[in-house]
Order: C-alpha cells, then structure tokens, then sequence
C-alpha cells in the first residue's frame, strides 16, 4: 500500500482568472486570437456575502441554495437571480477561528438522507487548541431554513501546527461514505513530512462512515478502507494521501471519480489528481 508515489494525472497553468461563486458567466465571440472570453455578470444581484467559500443545492427538492462564509455562517436563499434576502441558516461564530487567511468555516456536506433526517456536516477550524473540526447538526424540522447550533455533535477533531494547508472540502461519495480532505499542515515545504506519514490525517483524503459508531468514535471505518485493520499505527481513516492542500474535490456524476485540485508550492503549475483508494500522490517527494 505504501509504495512509490503515483504518477501525477493531470496538471494545470496556473492562472489569474478567480471566478467568484455567485457569478453566472456568459459567452461571448471569440478574440481575433481565437481565444474564448467569458462575460460575468451577477446571478443574484441583490444578495451579498462577505468572504464566501462555497455554494451548494439543497438535497432536498426545495430548490434552495445555500452559501457558506468564512466566518462561521451558511446563508439560504431560494435559486432565483430575483431573490432579494437571504436567511441565516446557521451561525457558528462562537466557535470558528478564521485566524489566518485559510482558515474559518471551510466545508459543507449534506447527508444523503437529508430529506428525512435533516443531517448535514461542516468543517472549519477552532483554536486552543488550533485544530480542524468535522461535525455534524440537524436542520429544525419545524423550519427548514433555520438549523440549531446546539445540535453539533463533532465527529472527528485533528490538530493543526499551522495557520495554512487545512484542505476543508467535505463531501460524501456515490457510495454514501463521507470523504474529507485534510492539508499537510502548513508552513512551507511540509516541514513534518506529514504528507508522507500514514499515522497522521494531514496530507490526506479520508473515507469514514458517519452512519454507524464505533468504540471511542462517532463513526467507524469502512472495512475496505485501504488501511483498515493495520497493525502499523496507520490512521484507518485514510484513503489517499501525499497531498499537499486539496483545497477542493468532487465526484464525476457519471464515472463516479473523485477529482481532486492539489494546491501546488513553487511549481507555476497547480494539480489535478483522479483520487484512488490507497494511492500516494507524491507530496512532499515531488511538486
């Protein structure tokens, strides 16, 4: 399981084009140069979110969207570019540390079964000590735009040496298990090699199941894990690793791969990895 590292999938240009979340983009008549522009133009025009992470549909038919800022607050709103107010969904300032520039309310994944038992999860970063958070709340079932911050029940708590690298993407995968994404800690260079160190979670993708406890765990390891039931001090956790920040990933609705965006170092190139179970994409041996 743990051998050399995997050959990069893909890699990507570095680029300065930032495409901001609530902005719907449209074509327009290539260059003389034969090159696509895209015009951006606001796709809710009256709504404003202050440093947002993430967009997600709701899973539950109601066509709703929600936002997800930084700070520690997921807003609601119906998918409309006509909507002209936002509710708040969750507020968890009292506990989220935004710190540093890469840390604060990062991630969101609603439960497959959210319609029926309104679960979904978040992950963000907290301090004293600095550690990254994946826990789980529950939607009112009286108010499906409001959800109850007393609700939390955390499942998995991993310290953070750095300001930097917390990864944050969480999302669950075609098979219903719940995939997150862990940085390599930060700092420069993964100065402890944590991308390479199977008995850490940083520097790495996980797999668990949140639909069944174990012994001392609000979830528990699926058993074809690749390195479930090891004897060697490895995290069970685990589903790849030698990742430096995967900042965010997905799962192709048709192949059912996992993309995964490695954030790269000095290399003016940025990684594009199809995320394997047990595979070493290669950080920090190689950018």
């Amino acid at each position: 399981m743990g051998g050399p590292p995997q050959r990069r999938n893909f890699i990507m240009k570095k680029s300065l084009l930032f495409a901001f979340m609530v902005l719907g983009a449209a074509a327009v008549p290539a260059g003389a140069d034969g090159t696509l522009r895209l015009a951006l133009e606001p796709a809710f025009p009256k709504l404003r979110f202050e440093l947002p992470v993430g967009l997600y549909y709701s899973p539950d038919g109601t066509d709703r969207l929600f936002v997800i800022e930084q700070k520690g607050m997921i807003s609601v709103f119906p998918n409309s570019p006509q909507v002209v107010e936002k509710k708040m969904f969750l507020d968890i300032r009292d506990r989220v540390f935004p710190g540093h520039s890469e840390e604060g309310l990062l991630g969101l994944a609603f439960h497959p079964h959210y319609k029926e038992n309104g679960y979904f999860f978040v992950d963000y970063t907290a301090n004293n000590p600095r550690r990254t958070v994946i826990a789980r709340f529950s939607a009112d079932p009286k108010d499906p735009d409001r959800a109850d911050p007393a609700s939390e029940q955390v499942i998995l708590e991993v310290g953070q040496p750095f300001g930097n690298h917390n990864g944050g993407q969480i999302a669950f995968g075609p098979d219903g298990m719940l995939y997150i994404a862990f940085g390599d800690g930060g700092s420069g260079g993964d100065p402890f090699n944590n991308g390479q160190n199977l008995a850490t979670h940083l520097g790495k993708i996980l797999r668990i199941d949140v639909d069944h406890s174990s012994p001392g765990r609000n979830f528990s390891i699926p058993p074809d894990n690749p390195f479930a039931g090891n004897s060697l001090g490895y995290k069970e956790e685990i589903f790849a690793y030698g990742l430096r920040n995967p900042w965010r990933f997905s799962f192709d609705p048709a192949t059912k791969w996992l993309w995964a965006a490695d954030v790269g170092q000095d290399k003016p190139y940025e990684e594009i990895d199809i995320i394997r179970s047990g595979r070493n994409y290669g950080w920090n041996i190689m950018e």
